[in-house]
């Protein structure tokens, strides 16, 4: 496994050559932002305490790799990822609480790899993590560098991406390669 603290445009630089398939990516907008839903919700019934302050596991993820995130040498994307994924983890919070929480966390998470296992059939490729665990975190700055990506920010980051690993397309199924 290569190293935990790369920047992050080596980073994306390395996940974006296991996504280059458009609807690859489209399916990754759905089944990560699950598979971050999923995990949160599944560690918010893990609860301690730091003094007076009651706290959870799912908290404690988001600030861990939150950090991480921050740390990447990509400050703007870093921050975007920490607000989104905490965004997530507060929905988390919510069905972590709630009466059918091992149901929502565990069908989240199901039908969130589902939709990354369609779009690696679409990609042709097998899933970044399988070579590089590190790639679990980065799925989720992958994503929200894609949408930033979309809304016109991040030109020159997205432009250093597609020099080393060429640019989006859609893969002829009927005629792999």
């Amino acid at each position: 496994m290569a190293s935990l603290f790369r920047p992050a445009l080596d980073l994306m630089a390395q996940y974006a050559a296991y996504h280059r398939d458009r609807r690859n990516i489209a399916t990754h907008f759905v089944g990560i932002p699950l598979i971050v839903f999923a995990i949160s919700t599944l560690l918010v019934p893990l609860s301690f305490s730091v003094g007076d302050t009651a706290l959870n596991a799912a908290l404690l993820l988001w600030a861990l790799s939150s950090l991480w995130y921050l740390t990447r040498g990509h400050f703007s994307l870093g921050l975007a990822t920490v607000v989104v994924n905490g965004g997530l983890t507060a929905l988390a919070m919510l069905a972590g609480q709630g009466e059918h929480w091992l149901a929502i966390g565990l069908g989240s998470f199901v039908v969130g790899w589902v939709f990354q296992f369609v779009g690696h059939y679409y990609e042709g490729r097998k899933p970044a993590f399988v070579d590089d665990l590190v790639g679990l975190l980065v799925g989720p700055m992958f994503v929200v560098g894609e949408a930033l990506f979309t809304l016109g920010w991040g030109s020159a980051l997205l432009a250093e991406i597609e020099k080393r690993v060429g640019p989006t397309h859609l893969r002829d199924l009927a005629h792999p390669v």
